[in-house]
């Protein structure tokens, strides 16, 4: 897990990650990363790498910004990538960056989104994270 144990804002981030997990069934693996590609806060399945995960999520998520200002969309708010595992979305947490969430390809994929926009949505009310 990345952030320090005694992180008061890693602690409650992973509080709600886990959350998420527990009650969204098929939820395999999430966590929370800046901007620049920084895990914050996670809940991994076993043998995922949190730092790449968090830079390829944080490169994906730049990428998806420029494509949806190239088109006039506004400010990205999420993207849905639909694997053959399953899907995952980037879901915009605010200033605090953005949170990656990866389940199983039985998930209803309505549900999952909702419960992401929730669980980002609380995590960008913890409101900035501080120190490094």
């Amino acid at each position: 897990m990345t952030g320090h144990r005694d992180d008061p804002w890693a602690h409650r981030a992973r509080g709600l990650l886990r959350t998420l997990q527990a009650t969204s069934d098929g939820v395999r693996s999430c966590g929370v990363f800046t901007y620049d590609g920084l895990m914050q806060a996670c809940v991994l399945a076993p043998g995922v790498d949190g730092d790449r995960f968090a830079a390829m999520c944080a490169s994906l998520l730049a990428l998806s910004s420029r494509a949806a200002m190239e088109v006039e969309r506004g400010a990205l708010r999420q993207v849905i990538l639909d694997g053959e595992q399953g899907p995952m979305l980037l879901t915009r947490t605010g200033d605090n960056g953005c949170l990656a969430v990866a389940a199983d390809p039985t998930r209803s994929l309505g549900k999952l989104i909702l419960d992401t926009r929730n669980t980002a949505a609380a995590i960008a009310a913890l409101g900035p994270r501080a120190g490094p």
